[in-house]
């Protein structure tokens, strides 16, 4: 098994002042909200990255540090009521674990620190004003601030599909990931394909969602990242098995649950390094002067048995640029 990660920052970060918090300075156990979309069956080890990351720098929940969780279970209605409840509870640090945690936490206060695990273009969503120098309220780790990165899942399903021209791609409404989905537009223009894509504002919309792409001709299907489609997992794989569609994927999780390939960060990784941006505020450092972390390698996982089961011979340039291969 061979994993290759790693990230640097977008400028030296800034020196945390020796003091401690406010809270700290009066003696009291520094408390974290963390908001997520998702559930703990789903992203539970991720959370336990987080923690893990914690324990790193000396915090051990429970003892000198207190985690409040609210998982929206996949219902993203929640989250403004959970927000509102970290908000309540005065929380030092708000960790908002993914986009639409993101959004909600910023309308919900402009003067706790967020931290983000995984923001998706936080430029251009406005949510900082550079990537050195975040400038507000939120910082934290930037998912790929250059969409380019839409074209590799494209190459990478040409190269695997023979003779392919139509592709299908699933987008959660919620999360439209505006910049990839229009630079995947432009790179299908590129390559010579034709990208349809089918947006889903519901999980009983999935299966529509496929039928849909099926209807437009698509041989191969690409999954954007969404916490919906996340909580979906099975059934999206399924459908992409029963379609015989070659299908890829932002994460690495899908390919180990039995998709064929997966193009992207280590997002447990992510949500370890983000505890260091929890460690620098709790010490007094504001995150307007920390600059994101964005990551620089990304990780190719394909799945031989998934690529057996449809009739695919993975060409060996691929197989050897692979990070990881599950036989």
């Amino acid at each position: 098994m061979i994993s290759r990660r790693a990230f640097i920052a977008g400028a030296v970060g800034v020196v945390a002042r020796p003091l401690a918090t406010e809270a700290q300075q009066a003696g009291k156990v520094p408390r974290i909200g963390y908001l997520s979309a998702s559930s703990p069956s789903i992203e539970g080890h991720r959370r336990k990255a987080f923690s893990a990351g914690l324990r790193d720098l000396g915090w051990v929940e429970g003892q000198n540090i207190l985690v409040e969780e609210r998982w929206a279970e996949g219902k993203y209605d929640r989250l403004p009521g959970l927000a509102a409840e970290l908000v309540k509870l005065k929380v030092d640090v708000i960790v908002a674990a993914g986009p639409p945690p993101i959004r909600v936490a910023k309308q919900a206060t402009s003067t706790i620190p967020i931290v983000t695990t995984h923001a998706i273009d936080p430029v251009g969503q406005g949510y900082i004003q550079s990537i050195q120098r975040p400038g507000g309220s939120i910082t934290g780790m930037a998912w790929d601030p250059d969409p380019v990165i839409a074209e590799k899942y494209l190459e990478f399903l040409k190269e695997i599909t023979p003779g392919l021209r139509r592709v299908g791609g699933l987008i959660d409404r919620a999360e439209p990931n505006t910049v990839y989905r229009r630079a995947a537009e432009q790179a299908a223009v590129k390559l010579g394909l034709t990208l349809h894509h089918a947006e889903v504002g519901a999980p009983n919309e999935i299966e529509k969602a496929f039928a849909m792409i099926t209807r437009d001709g698509a041989q191969a299907v690409m999954v954007y990242g969404s916490v919906m489609f996340g909580v979906h997992k099975p059934q999206i794989i399924s459908l992409a098995t029963n379609h015989r569609f070659p299908d890829i994927y932002v994460a690495r999780e899908w390919v180990e649950a039995g998709g064929l390939m997966s193009y992207g960060v280590n997002l447990a990784d992510m949500f370890r390094r983000t505890a260091g941006y929890v460690d620098k505020i709790l010490k007094g450092a504001k995150p307007a002067d920390l600059p994101m972390e964005q990551p620089t390698k990304f990780e190719l996982v394909i799945n031989l048995k998934t690529a057996k089961a449809l009739g695919l011979t993975i060409p060996q340039p691929l197989l050897i640029r692979a990070d990881e291969i599950i036989q």
